[in-house]
């Protein structure tokens, strides 16, 4: 066995959802749960078939989106992981909840738009998420002007009233 780094390739803002699941039905009920979610959402999903052809299997509502898909789960490779990019302006927290209450959707590994690294197990038969690095290490404690400051962020932002 052998353990890989494999970085996700994105722009900044971008945020993604890592995840696994267990069907190749997952592609179309993702698609479903997002655009139900949140009418309008730019994104794009794709998914890493485990048996049969082991394609990349994939669908969304933008093309950019869907490239970036589709050219991290061919750099992951591993069965049944699923990414989802989001389009500027869509966050994660907006979906989340829908995409785990998805009855194939297995696990999360992560939803971020930090630079992040997928860890993934090689063996002879495949590969498998073993976890991600998501951002840097922990530099400190916050303190009051920290405290302040994050306060102050999340109703800027419409996160807190």
């Amino acid at each position: 066995m052998q353990l890989i780094a494999v970085k996700i390739e994105k722009p900044e803002p971008i945020n993604f959802i890592l995840g696994q699941t267990h069907f190749i039905k997952s592609v179309e009920d993702l698609h479903e749960a997002l655009v139900t979610a949140v009418p309008g959402i730019k994104f794009g999903l794709a998914f890493c078939e485990a048996s049969g052809k082991c394609l990349v299997r994939w669908s969304g509502t933008d093309p950019a989106m869907v490239e970036l898909a589709r050219k991290n789960a061919n750099a992951i490779a591993a069965g049944h992981c699923f990414i989802i990019f989001l389009g500027e302006g869509f966050f994660p927290v907006n979906v989340l909840n829908t995409v785990k209450m998805v009855p194939e959707v297995c696990r999360i590994f992560c939803a971020t738009a930090n630079p992040t690294e997928v860890i993934l197990a090689e063996t002879e038969q495949g590969r498998g998420v073993v976890g991600v690095v998501d951002g840097f290490h922990t530099k400190g404690v916050e303190g009051e002007d920290d405290i302040q400051w994050r306060k102050g962020f999340l109703r800027q932002i419409g996160y807190k009233l």
